[in-house]
This record gives structure tokens, sequence and C-alpha cells, in this order.
């Protein structure tokens, strides 16, 4: 045992030591989201000294940009279980070549997720209440502490499972099933647990009756598995050009496949949102008017949700026609359902269930400059540790790294 962990050791150092080279893309790549993570860590610096007081925030609105982003986060990491049950459950050998860079993805929106939760603490050193043991924990009463329980077993189960088979590939060890199976069920079921929960955060709130619709949860399991693979779509076609690690176009087919089936559910149930919320003229169907139309002269949203709903049509639009096929048409059709999504999941999400407040208070929320720097750097850490883990990955995966091989020159 004592040898086992020597040897995972030095299969971790000599795995760190692939991120320190490379070419000038990827250093250029690297010193850019390294400093726009120290622009975000600066912000966040500033907000931590003076407090919430620097963001848009309010009594009235108390959730803002930082839970937005969150909330789209933990869809997109959720969404790697579309690439794990094809290919454990079904057998599926198309995806089986990057069911590891969707989990490791995973594991990097999971570590982004929580960077949400606590810059939106105003005491980030009072999170100790909500560990089990020390403080008092709520559980299993309070939906937080679920939330708290399943994105910390999902970044868990998920490190698990890609780092022993990363590592039994560096081995040339075929893997036992017994030290991996049982994890990765375990995951599938996690998955969807995790937007299950966070959907449950938001419902629970009897207070905000805009949320209080069964149909939220549905909605962001659809809109994840949209999302995310549409994301893992842009990202292998980055890794193939730039790496020697080979992605077949079958396997891009396959996420198209599943990105249009879940681009449709996920339309069809705003629809039906929608004809639930101005047809039967709903308990908080106020919400809803500011969000999509404006109420008593206030419409800061509009703009947002109208945006959203654009590119999710035309996203939606695209994916149906055999043009998408086409890697130039998937391509814009991902990128526009991601961003559509980020922001009808997110602004178009979160704000509304604040305006009006329960008094009856119009106090719109706009974004300040230091929100949008703290997650942009947020983000850009995220997409740093991706590269990281990547980078440390793909030679395995590759055969460049084994335990024989020469170290890469300086």
């Amino acid at each position: 045992m004592t040898q086992a962990i020597k040897d995972y050791i030095v299969f971790v150092g000599r795995c760190a030591r692939e991120t320190i080279h490379g070419d000038w893309r990827y250093f250029l790549w690297m010193s850019a989201l390294t400093a726009i993570s120290l622009l975000g860590l600066n912000a966040y610096l500033k907000q931590f000294v003076v407090g919430l007081s620097v963001t848009g925030m309010t009594d009235q609105v108390s959730w803002g940009l930082y839970i937005a982003n969150f909330t789209f986060l933990v869809g997109m990491a959720a969404a790697a279980v579309m690439l794990v049950v094809p290919v454990y459950i079904y057998e599926d050998e198309t995806l089986h070549d990057i069911v590891i860079l969707g989990e490791l993805l995973a594991v990097a929106v999971i570590i982004m997720c929580l960077l949400f939760v606590t810059v939106d603490l105003g005491r980030p050193d009072r999170f100790w209440h909500m560990i089990p043991g020390i403080g008092k924990f709520n559980w299993p009463i309070s939906m937080l502490s679920w939330d708290v329980i399943v994105l910390n077993v999902y970044l868990i189960l998920n490190a698990h499972i890609c780092g022993y088979l990363v590592y039994m590939v560096y081995q040339k060890r075929k893997p036992a099933p017994m030290w991996y199976i049982p994890f990765v069920f375990t995951a599938i079921v996690w998955a969807f647990s995790i937007h299950t929960v966070t959907a449950f955060l938001y419902v629970g709130l009897g207070g905000r009756p805009f949320w209080n619709s069964a149909i939220i949860a549905p909605r962001f399991l659809a809109s994840a598995f949209t999302a995310g693979p549409g994301f893992l779509i842009l990202t292998l076609q980055i890794i193939r050009r730039v790496t020697k690690y080979r992605i077949g176009d079958k396997a891009i087919m396959m996420l198209r496949n599943i990105v249009q089936v879940s681009m449709i559910i996920n339309v069809f149930l705003l629809f039906c949102e929608l004809f639930t919320e101005f047809y039967t003229d709903s308990a908080h169907v106020a919400s809803a008017k500011y969000l999509y139309f404006g109420l008593h002269g206030h419409h800061g949203l509009v703009p947002w949700i109208w945006t959203a709903m654009a590119l999710d049509t035309v996203a939606l639009v695209l994916l149906m026609l055999p043009q998408s096929r086409s890697l130039k048409y998937l391509n814009m059709a991902c990128g526009l359902a991601i961003i559509g999504i980020w922001i009808e999941k997110g602004m178009g999400l979160i704000i509304p269930a604040f305006v009006p407040s329960p008094l009856g208070e119009m106090v719109e929320y706009f974004p300040t400059r230091n929100e949008w720097l703290v997650c942009a750097g947020i983000w850009a850490f995220g997409m740093l540790l991706y590269t990281v883990f990547l980078k440390m990955t793909i030679p395995v995966l590759t055969r460049e790294l084994t335990p024989t091989s020469a170290p890469p020159a300086v």
C-alpha cells in the first residue's frame, strides 16, 4: 500500500510537470486567464473589505449575478452525465474517448460553483456554520444544507473517477471495476440530484411565487443537457486542433443529437411556463410581466430576456436544420444556445423573483462593474483549471506520458 501511494504521488507530480511545458499559444492563453483571474481577485478583495455595498444587490434584491452564474454552472456540471450514461450503461463506444474530458469539466465547474457561492456571502468567514458537526447544519430540513452535500459529494466522485481511470491508463493496467463502477453509477444519480436540489432551493421559497412552479426542476435539467454538451462540442474541437488527442466527428455528432433533443424540451417547457403565467393570470404574473414587458415603468430585464428568447429560437432552428451537421453551423448553434440559456437561467430566473418585493416595492437590480470583474475572474479561473486538468491528462491518454517515458525537454 505504501509503495502504491508513492507511485501515485510520482504520477501526479509527473502530470503536474506537464503543465509548465507548451507552445506560445498555451502560454499566451494561460497568461491571459491568469491576468483576468487576478483582476477578479482584486475586485473580490475590494468587496471583502468594503462589503456587498459595491454590488448592485440590495435588501429587496439579495441575489444577483453571482447566484445567476451559480445556477447556470450547476447545470454545466450535471451535463457530464450525458456522456457517462451512454458509455457505462449502454456500453456505447462512441463517447468512450471523451467521457474523461467531460468529467474533468464537471470537476472544474463544481469548483467554480463553490467560488460563486463564496463570493456571494457577505461574511465568508462564517461559512463554518455550514460544516456538519461544527456548525448548525439544519439537515435534513434546509435545502441549502442539501445543496452543500450534493455539490461536494459530486466533486469528490468525479475527482476520484478521473484520477483512478487516468492512473490506470498511465500504468497500462485494466481498471478494477470495484474501484470505479460503483462510483460511476453513484455519480449518475448525483448528477441529477445536484440540479434538482438547486431547483428545490428556489421552489421551496414560498415567499417568492415566481419560483413556485413544479416545472422549474425539469427546465433546469433540460437546459443543463443543452448548454453542457454544447460547451463540450466547442471544447472538443479546440482540443483536437491543438493536441494530438484524436476526437472523431461521430462523437461530436452524438453530442449534437443530445443538444438538439434537450433544446426542444427546454423550449417546450419554457412555452408551458409562459402559457401558465399569462393565460391563467397566475399569482406571480407581476414578476413575469416585469421580466417580459416591464412593470410600472421599470423594464431593466426586458432586453435581457428577449435577447435570450431570440438566441434560443435561432439556436433551435439551426439545430433542427440538416446544416447543423456541418461544424460551422453546429458551433454557431451551440454558442447561441449557451449564451441564451445563461441569460434565461441566470438574470431571467433569479432577479424577477425579487421584483416586485413581497411589500410591492419596485427595486431593480443592475450588476456593478465590480460584480462583472469578480464573475470574469471566476470564469477565467475555471477555464484555467480545466486547461490544467487537460494538460495533465491528455499526455497520459495519448500514451506520451508513461512510467518509462522520458520527461519533456525544457
